[in-house]
């Protein structure tokens, strides 16, 4: 049997789970690597590997056609994703042309057996023969939108609605610069959850960190910064959130001013980061924060997430958003509604994959439907914010543009207040749509809505 290298072994392992099995990346590679007891370099390595085959494949499968002379249905899928891995590392990662067709080729061997491995040895070699500009000008030429998505890795229809998102949003031309930061992994950032921990407390404990762009809670650890190593993190005073979701969640709190004895509620709250930063803003001031989530085990999630704020603050509850609750009963509502996700493809390798057009209509029934409850909830004159980690037309401004007895604010001013920003650094209005490639956040999506005076 010919000698596999573990880490490469472990991006397999993890390639597999996701494409043939439906695994998820982020919960599956912590299980293989320490399987393969990995850390350090060796697990950065691996981890880099899986998820660049498994976000790229759209582009790799073109060369791999193009350097095999056949159709990539025509690839037996198991050699298939062991070509992902060698092509990434031609291609998508500093690593020797020898080492990656040599190592590539091993695993195949060990894998998939003597013949598949020749295949594979074959194509990489016929790969490794020129850059990846010049794949990319073979299989990618031209400047057009589907050029660019399949430059960029991405399915036709999502760079579609992202096209047509930006251009809602008077972004057009910025396709080709959205698709790009998908493709680059997320630092981590730290929320210091107010009154529970500091930013500066996170920065003396973590050296390289650096205080976030916009929101004064958030946190940027240093590349291969580990979370689970902070004091504030294990505690739950602090945890990891990107930054665009602090700054959503901060601007329901920032417009107004927060009264004493506030009803709050989130009303889909899983798995609880902006439950836990609602909860430490509603503490100071006695104010109580309902907590909804459809699923058991995410609710679960949610009061783990909250375990450091003041007890008596938030009451974490499972139902379903769309029945749940008194009418009236609330002064804030946020709703963060189930989306598409397409804001946040640089976290999940596999989710541009694994939505379609169709999953779309549906999405946006519930969202109608779970927005139309909270206004319902929150007394005349209470505050909504709508939110989602999407930009799609579909799931944001058409929504919005379908509720009925509420007025819409302008976001940009409670974004500006609880950034310390100014409103017209904020788009056109009246809603707020952050941008990866334009402020390093998820692309998130917040509109403010005041129920209608009865």
């Amino acid at each position: 049997m010919s000698r596999q290298d573990p880490a490469r072994l472990a991006a397999l392992e993890c390639v597999e789970a996701v494409d043939a099995d439906g695994g998820y990346a982020n919960l599956v590679m912590p299980r293989i690597l320490a399987a393969h007891r990995l850390s350090g370099r060796d697990a950065g390595f691996a981890t880099e590997l899986a998820y660049g085959a498994l976000r790229m494949h759209g582009l790799y499968d073109a060369i791999i056609a193009k350097a095999a002379g056949r159709p990539i249905g025509k690839v037996d899928p198991a050699v298939r994703r062991i070509l992902w891995l060698g092509v990434h590392q031609l291609l998508g990662m500093r690593v020797p042309s020898h080492a990656a067709v040599s190592e590539t080729v091993s695993l195949a061997r060990g894998r998939v057996g003597v013949g598949p491995s020749k295949f594979v040895n074959a194509v990489l070699r016929r790969v490794s023969e020129a850059t990846r500009e010049a794949w990319i000008a073979r299989v990618a030429p031209g400047s057009g939108r589907d050029a660019v998505a399949l430059r960029e890795s991405h399915p036709a229809w999502v760079a579609a609605e992202l096209e047509r998102a930006l251009a809602a949003d008077g972004r057009r031309g910025e396709l080709a610069a959205l698709l790009e930061a998908d493709n680059a992994p997320a630092r981590v950032t730290l929320v210091a959850r107010p009154g529970l921990a500091d930013p500066d407390e996170l920065m003396d404990e973590v050296p390289g960190a650096v205080r976030a762009a916009y929101a004064p809670t958030a946190v940027v650890l240093a590349e291969g910064g580990e979370p689970g190593a902070v004091a504030a993190v294990r505690e739950r005073r602090a945890a990891v959130q990107d930054e665009g979701s602090q700054v959503v969640a901060s601007a329901l709190v920032a417009v107004d001013g927060v009264q004493e004895g506030e009803r709050w509620l989130d009303l889909c709250a899983g798995p609880g980061g902006k439950t836990a930063l609602l909860g430490a803003f509603a503490a100071p001031k006695a104010a109580t924060l309902d907590a909804v989530e459809l699923h058991e085990h995410r609710a679960r999630l949610v009061e783990d997430s909250v375990k450091a704020v003041p007890a008596g603050t938030v009451a974490v509850s499972v139902g379903d958003g769309t029945t749940w609750g008194e009418p009236g009963a609330y002064d804030r509502v946020l709703l963060d509604a189930p989306c598409t996700g397409l804001g946040a493809l640089r976290r999940r390798p596999e989710a541009r994959w694994r939505k379609s057009k169709e999953d779309l209509a549906d999405l946006e029934d519930l969202q109608a439907r779970l927005l139309e409850r909270a206004l319902t909830l929150v007394k005349p004159g209470g505050l909504v914010a709508y939110v989602t980690c999407s930009p799609l037309v579909g799931e944001t401004h058409d929504v919005v543009a379908g509720a009925r007895g509420a007025t819409q604010l302008d976001a940009r001013d409670a974004v500006a207040r609880a950034t310390a920003t100014a409103p017209d650094q904020w788009g056109a209005g009246p809603h707020v749509q952050l941008w990866t490639h334009a402020h390093g956040t998820d692309s998130m999506f917040l509109a403010l809505l005041r129920r209608d005076e009865e």
